[in-house]
């Protein structure tokens, strides 16, 4: 894939080295070469951000859960019993 980018850029420049003007060299770079490439890149790219994003998502899921449940307690049983059975009404 990137030689195809590389062969791409090359082709570009060549045309822009044949432009009339500087500018028109710049621009043809810019808007044949640089967008378009860009533009491929990304949506080549879309399933590989997706596919990290979801591995990312699961790693942070299974270390949210493995952090949780290797809290200790806070605090045993019957630790508030006397004052919970004080509270009741008579």
């Amino acid at each position: 894939m990137y030689i195809v980018v590389i062969a791409w850029l090359y082709v570009v420049i060549l045309m822009a080295v044949l432009e009339s003007s500087w500018i028109a060299g710049v621009m043809t770079f810019t808007f044949y070469g640089l967008l378009p490439i860009a533009i491929l890149l990304y949506v080549t790219g879309t399933p590989r951000r997706w596919k990290r994003k979801k591995q990312e998502a699961q790693q942070s899921d299974a270390a949210g859960a493995s952090d949780f449940a290797n809290q200790p307690m806070r605090e045993t049983d019957g630790a508030h019993s006397h004052q919970n059975q004080t509270d009741l009404p008579d």
